[in-house]
């Protein structure tokens, strides 16, 4: 931390709140039932893709998964496109056709999202082999779940990655839930991060609550691939504050699978209020400016519900455009 500058604080800061602020208001959004299909929401999650996100250039590559909003916004995404495609809307990144769980955005180096448990994986390792065949020092990463971690994607492919020492992160967002399953349940290890000495790679262990030790961790991991040392496993142990997916209550009949001591330490956790008292501490930015920050991106996100509501809907003549199967 003492080696960062208040500048590199501020953008971590500035990509968690704009995640939180955009997420609480599709939270809000689909409880009134104005968005179609499922949402996922990022909420307490922010400092694991604002974190690597801001290790990454500009032209480095990430692929997310079914909870991916974070990491569009994190890498730079737009947020007219990111919320008129929530509500299925021609303006949208897919054109209305994609939804919360496909969103991508190739001019930032957004691969995509995926709807599949590890599906997103192989793309990443791909992506990273291209860097490698054209020569080029650009890092590729994938963000999943501890529950993809158990599919075979996840094996497969980072030992394609450790053979062919590619320049992909792998960076497990451990929330301890696959859906409603605890991991304890799923996996008899305690730690994802201890199976990449099976692939004889670095395998880091990091707190996915502190933005600033994800960064550090992110930092390392990025010099490690662009100097052609191969991937790295970073496993951030975080949580989500709300529930797998919004209005779960609905078909869970009012079972609970979270104790209220997890859910107490998940807001006691709270990655945007913990930075926000490390700036507060350290005197790093001036507090006006972070209201000031917090209030424009407040009036972006309304913008950007405003845009979406008077985009038009996709034409029915181009249900079959930019389709394949």
């Amino acid at each position: 931390m003492s080696d960062l500058s208040s500048n590199v604080v501020l953008d971590i800061y500035t990509r968690m709140l704009r995640i939180r602020r955009f997420e609480e208001q599709v939270g809000k959004l689909f409880a009134q039932g104005q968005l179609p299909g499922f949402v996922h929401l990022y909420i307490g999650e922010e400092a694991v893709g604002a974190g690597v996100c801001a290790a990454l250039r500009d032209d480095d590559y990430i692929i997310s998964t079914h909870r991916g909003h974070g990491h569009v916004i994190a890498k730079g995404g737009d947020f007219d496109r990111m919320m008129a495609e929530l509500f299925g809307k021609a303006t949208g990144y897919c054109k209305g056709k994609g939804g919360s769980m496909h969103i991508a955005d190739f001019s930032i180096g957004m691969l995509g999202a995926c709807g599949i448990v590890g599906g997103g994986i192989p793309v990443a390792v791909g992506a990273g082999l291209s860097a490698k065949t054209r020569g080029t020092d650009q890092v590729s990463v994938t963000f999943f779940g501890d529950g993809a971690a158990n599919e075979g994607s996840f094996h497969e492919s980072i030992n394609l990655a450790s053979v062919l020492k590619l320049p992909v992160l792998f960076v497990c967002e451990n929330n301890q839930y696959g859906e409603f399953t605890p991991a304890d349940k799923a996996m008899n290890i305690k730690d994802v991060a201890i199976r990449a000495a099976g692939y004889g790679i670095p395998g880091v262990i990091v707190d996915g609550t502190d933005a600033l030790a994800v960064y550090e961790a992110a930092q390392e991991a990025v010099a490690r691939a662009r100097r052609g040392e191969g991937p790295t496993l970073i496993e951030a142990k975080t949580h989500r504050k709300g529930g797998h997916a919004e209005g779960e209550e609905a078909f869970l009949g009012g079972q609970q699978y979270r104790s209220e001591a997890e859910k107490l330490d998940a807001q006691r956790k709270d990655p945007i209020f913990r930075l926000h008292e490390v700036i507060v501490e350290r005197q790093l930015i001036a507090l006006e400016q972070l209201e000031t920050l917090d209030e424009s991106i407040v009036s972006e996100v309304n913008a950007a519900v405003e845009f979406a509501r008077n985009s038009p809907d996709p034409d029915v003549e181009s249900i079959f455009e930019d389709m394949w199967a």
